[in-house]
Formats: C-alpha cells, sequence, structure tokens
C-alpha cells in the first residue's frame, strides 16, 4: 500500500461534494466534518446556526500515485459556483462557503495557483472568492451525515458550472 493523503474542501452541502469527490479514481475515501471555526467538536445544529465559524467540508484520502492534488481542484471547481460569498444555490451561510483547507504549504501553493487561474479565465462573470487557508483542525460531522447519498440511494446534487 503506498502513502495516502489528505485534501479538504467546503463548496455548499457536503453531501453533494462527499458523491463527487468519492466517485473519483485514486480517492480512498472520503468523510464530511467542519472546519475552519472557532468552537471545539462542533454539532450539525451549531455549524447551522453560523455561529461557530465552520465550513461544512468534505475531508478527502487520496492516492497520489493514481491522482494528484491538481486533479482534485480541478474537480472542485467544477462541483459548485466560487463566485458566491457564503452561499451555494438554496443554501445561505458562512457554512457554505466556498473553501480549500491545505494540508502542507505546496497544497497551499497549488490552490492558490488554481483559484488565481480559474478567476483569469474569463469562465466566471464575477470574481473568484474562494477562500484558501491551512486547516486547523476537522471535526467529523455525525455519522448519519456520512456518504449520505450512498445510504439515500441516490447520486450527486448534479451542480455543474
Amino acid at each position: 500500500m503506498g502513502t495516502h493523503e489528505l485534501a479538504t474542501f467546503a463548496a455548499g452541502c457536503f453531501w453533494g461534494i462527499e458523491a463527487a469527490f468519492a466517485e473519483l479514481e485514486g480517492v480512498i475515501s472520503t468523510r464530511v466534518g467542519y472546519t475552519g471555526g472557532v468552537v471545539d467538536n462542533p454539532t450539525y445544529e451549531d455549524v447551522c446556526s453560523g455561529s461557530t465559524g465552520h465550513a461544512e467540508a468534505v475531508e478527502v484520502t487520496f492516492d497520489p500515485t493514481a491522482t494528484s492534488y491538481d486533479h482534485l481542484l480541478i474537480r472542485f471547481w467544477t462541483m459548485h459556483d466560487p463566485t458566491t460569498l457564503n452561499r451555494q444555490g438554496p443554501d445561505i451561510g458562512s457554512q457554505y462557503r466556498s473553501a480549500i483547507f491545505t494540508h502542507s504549504d505546496e497544497q497551499y501553493t497549488k490552490a492558490v495557483a488554481s483559484r488565481d487561474r480559474m478567476d483569469a479565465s474569463g469562465r466566471f462573470r464575477r470574481p473568484v472568492v474562494t477562500e484558501i487557508t491551512p486547516i486547523r483542525r476537522f471535526w467529523p460531522a455525525e455519522e448519519y451525515h456520512q456518504q449520505y447519498f450512498q445510504k439515500q440511494g441516490k447520486s450527486g446534487c448534479g451542480v455543474r458550472f
């Protein structure tokens, strides 16, 4: 077994982004949770209140010999609208912000370069507002949120930009 790496992304409701990453070749596992906030061990209700500063996020464990962090970034940009501040579709609040939480200096550099390329590409009519910050702590969400679409027999949310 090779070395695995972590990547963490927020792009609205975590159920859809988890499903989108889980289907990629080279992704070993995914889990949804909360990061970027100021409260230890937050619950779903805490995060939904908007008072903790956390984002709903997905932690992706991947095999870098089978897929790259750059490939995960490309997927991230296709699954949400990175130009809406604290909002994805009908979900409004800082917990639904577009964010990349990096696990190394290399990931940070790649994420910033990727965001800058997206912003300059002309693909979006508005500026990209995606937050990029080193991860401090990831708090796994409650078990009933993990692989939610798979448990419900549904596919991802189908949002593509």
